[in-house]
């Protein structure tokens, strides 16, 4: 090689180089905006962000990850050949990374089989972390959501009450954690069909970033840790159900069923000790015929969300987008049910409340997932410091 040849290839290295620091220092200084933006006291409670940082990644975050590894949550039954009641569906998703086996039921535990009869249309399911961030037609289906729920809804937001900015602060917060979760897990690589995933910083700021979204990433971030103290109260709300000698965490194996119930009771302990929990109590405070159609206002705009999710077309999606749905629409049910939940009898069954097995795990993985999505927030936060 030529000497002139070297010193082009040099000049070319060197060049690319600085763009990549620069393009570097760029991303870092972009994070500062973000940041100070994303701190402090949220909006409609008391709680600061950085108090919600440091309960769930050195207390929640350990712990619900333990349990999501137990039998008992790892099998979700639902129905994912539901038509798209919206518009005509041509197919699902080709891509091999979009697609989930259901289980046989040779493989699911013989107490959860037992438990779900009911469903005869609705597979088995194993759950695990979802890996494949080309999938992203759920997001898209959310970010348009509203006209898919019709002019009424836009009437429905007028005025915003609390409880209408409640609902559109969780559907954000849920659109925020499946955008944190898919650049956390992005596809960095393919090559000779090895997948390399990892954390795409460029595509976190382009997504949360106040000059990329025209200052709304730093608000969808803080409706992302709103979804979080909604359904950490309701899981505070709803420890005294299953403290209960008479509910089992049932899958057939005793042992493993009585110690998914000490680290489920653990976890209890944690979100009640929680001092700075939303105040539910807030929410259809006025009159009762008022109050009473709020909440069914409530009831069928989330129906008409879980609808949505049979439109997307990535199986994966689907599925982790109806088990993040339910999970939602049981927190609500838990918040809404407080006298109930108080009147439950010790040593029989409740016809008051109840919740099934299905409930549970959608709202202890839905939980699970808000979790993650925190402590993925950390973990952008260090890398950008890193090129800052």
């Amino acid at each position: 090689m030529s000497s002139s040849s070297v010193v082009r290839r040099t000049a070319a290295e060197t060049e690319l180089a600085v763009q990549l620091l620069l393009a570097l220092g760029t991303i870092g200084c972009l994070w500062s905006a973000t940041e100070a933006q994303l701190t402090g006291v949220l909006d409609d409670c008391l709680c600061d962000i950085e108090s919600i940082d440091d309960f769930n990644n050195l207390k929640i975050f350990p712990e619900i990850q333990k349990l999501l590894a137990r039998d008992y949550f790892r099998y979700y039954k639902v129905n994912l050949k539901r038509p798209c009641p919206f518009w005509a569906d041509d197919g699902h998703c080709s891509i091999r990374d979009c697609h989930v086996e259901p289980c046989p039921e040779s493989k699911v535990p013989v107490g959860i089989k037992a438990e779900s009869t009911n469903k005869p249309d609705a597979l088995f399911w194993f759950i695990y972390n979802p890996r494949n961030s080309r999938c992203i037609v759920v997001l898209k289906l959310l970010m348009y959501m509203f006209v898919f729920l019709g002019e009424s809804f836009y009437t429905w937001l007028e005025g915003l009450c609390l409880e209408k900015r409640v609902f559109y602060k969780l559907i954000s917060g849920l659109h925020a954690s499946i955008n944190v979760h898919l650049c956390a897990n992005y596809l960095l690589e393919e090559t000779w069909g090895k997948p390399r995933w990892g954390a795409n910083v460029k595509e976190f700021t382009s997504r949360f970033d106040p000059s990329e979204t025209k200052g709304e990433g730093p608000r969808r971030l803080k409706n992302l840790y709103f979804l979080y103290l909604i359904e950490l109260r309701a899981l505070s709300k709803v420890a005294s159900y299953f403290e209960r000698s008479i509910v089992d965490l049932y899958t057939g194996n005793a042992q493993e069923d009585a110690e998914t119930k000490v680290l489920l009771l653990e976890i209890f302990t944690h979100t009640k000790s929680f001092p700075m929990h939303f105040d539910e109590k807030s929410m259809f405070a006025g009159d009762k015929k008022g109050a009473t159609s709020l909440k069914e206002e409530f009831r069928l705009h989330f129906k008409n969300i879980s609808r949505i999710m049979d439109c997307v077309g990535c199986d994966k999606c689907r599925l982790w987008g109806k088990l993040q749905t339910q999970g939602l629409g049981t927190a609500l049910k838990i918040l809404f049910s407080e006298k109930e939940i108080k009147n439950l009898p010790e040593n029989s069954p409740s016809k008051g409340f109840q919740l099934t097995r299905q409930e549970i795990v959608a709202l202890l993985n839905a939980f699970g997932r808000l979790s993650t999505s925190i402590r993925e927030l950390q973990n952008f936060k260090n890398l950008l410091q890193r090129t800052s």
